[in-house]
């Protein structure tokens, strides 16, 4: 490749959060390094952050840099992250300049020797105006084509797909087309139909139709223990259980075995030895797996005797100061992400986007 040829980008946003960028963007950066080899990446603005060595960083940069292999420096794969004061200070001090010069200067070092650049946005096209870089107005800023990410269903996706792509017309971007996520495995030729149809008659592609994938959506005892403030007091090294079920232990022992299985979170008051016990019996007798995890709750500490027999097993547990109501509410609440540890899940979203994404036509279109 010639020193100053541009690589080919694509700008992945969607109508809302939660709709599955990372998936479709980690696919694609799979692909990409396959067919457009070395590829870059980049979160322009993030509002999620984490550090990295010593570098706070979005936590889409963190695991795209666990996955892939990159010289880049990290501070130019996520240059802007949104604080907790960020937008009341731009408001009061706004700087779009800045920001800008910011989002350009570290793209073009990151793109630098790339055949091909992934720019994940964040929310929908209009997150953002409030500080001036919206995802239209970075993908107008980074001169990249647009890929919009949206879930199954028929009438709304095709709703709000027109409602984000209308901001982005309006900024100039040209727009490559849609990717369908999380659709019923069951609905999905018909949802590929319709919607293609419904799409169409719009002026717009569907490049992508992708089947909801029930691993995606389930969160480990890792994400529990970063979401949920609490004191891991056991099995360190097995945050990375997944979370099939959870049980809200409140009924006696006996009736407890009915309900705790393998691959489960308990939820119970840290003083139910009886409960605490009838999970370490599960998970030791248990065939076909093992207890995920053990959440505490109501800041009660088990006796010692209890935390000496936890410390002969493999399971997460985790004390929390909230009641077992309320930390169960907070776990369903869970948004669950692809951490950089999910190996699982990492393997297995290149070969939904390679299955069921036009990747060819996106790269030929770019």
């Amino acid at each position: 490749m010639a020193e100053d040829a541009q690589p080919k980008k694509v700008f992945v946003a969607a109508t809302r959060q939660d709709q599955g960028k990372t998936t479709v963007s980690l696919g694609l950066m799979a692909a990409f390094n396959e067919m457009l080899a070395p590829a870059g990446f980049i979160k322009p603005v993030g509002q999620r952050y984490v550090e990295v060595d010593g570098v706070r960083v979005d936590e889409d940069v963190a695991l795209m840099r666990a996955v892939f292999a990159s010289d880049c420096a990290l501070a130019d794969m996520s240059p802007v992250t949104i604080g907790r004061s960020f937008t009341r200070d731009y408001i009061n001090h706004p700087q779009p300049d800045l920001l800008a010069h910011r989002i350009l200067e570290s793209y073009e070092h990151m793109a630098a020797g790339k055949r091909s650049v992934i720019i994940e946005g964040t929310g929908h096209a209009g997150v953002g105006s409030c500080f001036d870089t919206s995802n239209a107005d970075v993908a107008k800023l980074l001169g990249a084509k647009v890929v919009l990410v949206t879930t199954g269903g028929i009438g709304r996706p095709i709703d709000e797909v027109m409602l984000n792509e209308a901001l982005f017309r309006d900024r100039g971007v040209q727009f490559l087309g849609v990717i369908l996520n999380k659709v019923l495995p069951d609905k999905l030729e018909e949802i590929r139909g319709v919607v293609g149809r419904g799409l169409a008659r719009k002026g717009i592609d569907l490049l992508g139709c992708v089947p909801y994938e029930r691993l995606l959506a389930i969160p480990s005892m890792r994400l529990v223990y970063q979401e949920i403030s609490g004191e891991l007091i056991n099995g360190e090294s097995f945050l990375d259980n997944t979370i099939e079920d959870i049980i809200v232990g409140a009924m006696v022992a006996h009736r407890a075995l009915d309900y705790i299985r393998p691959h489960c979170l308990l939820i119970t008051p840290g003083d139910r030895d009886d409960l605490i016990l009838a999970a370490m019996s599960i998970h030791t007798l248990g065939a076909g797996g093992s207890v995920s995890g053990m959440l505490l709750t109501g800041g009660v500490r088990p006796h010692r005797n209890i935390l000496r027999l936890l410390a002969a097993t493999e399971i997460p547990v985790i004390l929390v100061e909230q009641d077992s109501y309320s930390a169960a509410a907070q776990v369903n609440e869970l948004k669950v992400k692809i951490q950089p540890t999910d190996t699982e899940k990492i393997a297995t979203v290149p070969k939904l986007v390679r299955e069921h994404v036009d990747v060819q036509r996106i790269v030929e279109r770019l």
